[in-house]
């Protein structure tokens, strides 16, 4: 599958991690997005709670983040049912919860994240067969990935 097709789920974290530096794993990841080397995924969820966070920690980034946003014109599903979030919370924090089974609802190539306390365990890997990696471990994918078609 080419990368520019991959469905990449961001979870809040990255995307304010991402705004709130140009530099590392996280920016280098919408800048993909951005320049449509792959297609970012979010839910609404995602959106308020990070328009909530720039808002009391960065107010300064706030137009930025919602330019970025109109700009990026992600995929956005729509927030999980209650019953798939209920199925989610029994493998991973109620918190996180409906970021897993957004994920696990569209079928994403990867989901992003860098809480790994609550989502790198084994329960949540089983709850969803897509990768759940940090942003460093996507960016080794996607670098992989292009290594691999170079000698196609």
């Amino acid at each position: 599958m080419p990368a520019e097709h991959w469905l990449v789920f961001l979870d809040t974290n990255v995307l304010i991690a991402g705004l709130a530096s140009r530099t590392g794993a996280s920016a280098a990841i919408l800048d993909l997005g951005e320049a449509e080397e792959i297609r970012i995924v979010l839910i609404r969820q995602v959106l308020v709670e990070a328009d909530r966070v720039f808002l009391a920690k960065f107010p300064s980034l706030i137009g930025r983040y919602r330019a970025f946003i109109k700009n990026l014109s992600p995929l956005l599903a729509d927030d999980p049912p209650a019953g798939e979030i209920r199925k989610a919370a029994k493998v991973i924090h109620a918190q996180d919860a409906p970021i897993l089974a957004a994920a696990k609802r569209e079928k994403v190539d990867y989901l992003v994240t860098l809480n790994t306390r609550h989502f790198a365990t084994s329960s949540a890997r089983a709850f969803l067969s897509t990768p759940i990696v940090t942003p460093a471990e996507f960016l080794n994918a996607f670098r992989q990935f292009w290594k691999r078609m170079e000698f196609r």
